[in-house]
């Protein structure tokens, strides 16, 4: 399952108490301050791993708790510092503290790391010639994690367009695909083989009228373009259900303008999908006099095109 948001708390290791002791034989009857310090308490570490692509575990697992510091102990020996606890997710994912709103990190590259929550620091013993003293308190944190997909391409069109059955055919991805809409419910990563070198398309859920302001969880699928470097626009050239191609084609680009003139401002391919069927012909003189733009006419279904198109996308990025 796709998860790409979730809400933990951490809490850093707190530091370990200095130690009060004196070191006394039948000489020394004073006593000399030998007391050790603390060692430091566990800081929290959240870093990036390529091989993960969800935030499924977060779900299941929202508390996350830093190992406190060892006091310290007499003979001037330091307690030992506990390790850092580190928390793995996939990268292209955002760091929010939800009590400020704040944006505090993205993680973008593999291994990436940043330290969300700093460990307390051991406390002092009284080998400095000063009364012992106590740990720090760790740091704790309510943080949102926000993951946006890192992909060269991003597939979008209206629902039934046939993105599922295009990705499907060009890429190892291998997502639901059905005769009726809404079958994506969440965006599917694939890579594609284009001659020695390859790329990521990503099959981002249908669109619809109303996506940018959240209709139909448009808001949340829009945000994974954010990161793609091409649009690959597919088009239901055959018109089924009643729909213009023109029409659509306006449509998801409004979307796209009124969500982010980032996004909308972005290399755009069209592919005029399910030339096979009756009226798409027909359909596709239309849009190119009303468009004006390069189409690649394919049909995924029957593997036709498929070449020209995946050379195009290679080009442009």
């Amino acid at each position: 399952m796709f998860i790409d948001s979730g809400k933990i708390y951490v809490r850093a290791g707190n530091g370990g108490k200095g130690c009060q002791s004196l070191y006394r034989d039948k000489y020394t009857r004073q006593g000399i301050p030998n007391g050790g310090d603390g060692g430091n308490g566990a800081d929290i570490v959240i870093r990036a791993d390529r091989n993960l692509h969800t935030l499924l575990d977060f779900q299941y697992k929202r508390h996350f708790y830093g190992l406190n510091g060892r006091h310290g102990s007499g003979k001037d020996k330091r307690g030992k510092g506990a390790p850092n606890l580190v928390i793995l997710v996939p990268a292209g994912t955002l760091i929010k503290d939800i009590n400020t709103g704040c944006l505090l990190r993205e993680l973008n590259q593999d291994q990436e790391e940043f330290t969300v929550a700093q460990g307390g620091k051991g406390g002092l013993g009284n080998r400095h010639h000063r009364q012992a003293t106590d740990g720090q308190l760790g740091e704790e944190r309510e943080l949102l994690l926000d993951l946006k997909l890192i992909a060269d391409a991003g597939l979008v069109g209206f629902p039934n367009a046939g993105k599922s059955t295009l990705i499907s055919q060009i890429s190892n991805a291998h997502p639901k695909i059905a005769a009726y809409p809404f079958t994506t419910k969440f965006p599917v990563l694939g890579v594609v083989r284009a001659d020695d070198r390859s790329f990521v398309i990503a099959d981002i859920p249908g669109l619809i009228e109303g996506s940018s302001r959240g209709k139909g969880l448009g808001d949340k699928f829009l945000k994974h373009l954010e990161r793609t470097r091409v649009l690959v626009h597919l088009i239901d050239m055959a018109g089924g259900e009643g729909r213009d191609p023109i029409q659509d084609y306006k449509a998801i680009n409004n979307e796209l303008k009124n969500y982010s003139k980032e996004v909308y401002g972005k290399p755009q391919i069209i592919a005029a999908n399910k030339m096979d069927l009756e009226n798409a012909v027909l359909n596709l003189q239309r849009f190119n006099k009303a468009v004006k733009k390069k189409v690649y006419p394919i049909s995924a279904l029957k593997k036709e095109g498929l070449g020209e198109l995946i050379n195009g996308i290679r080009k442009k990025l």
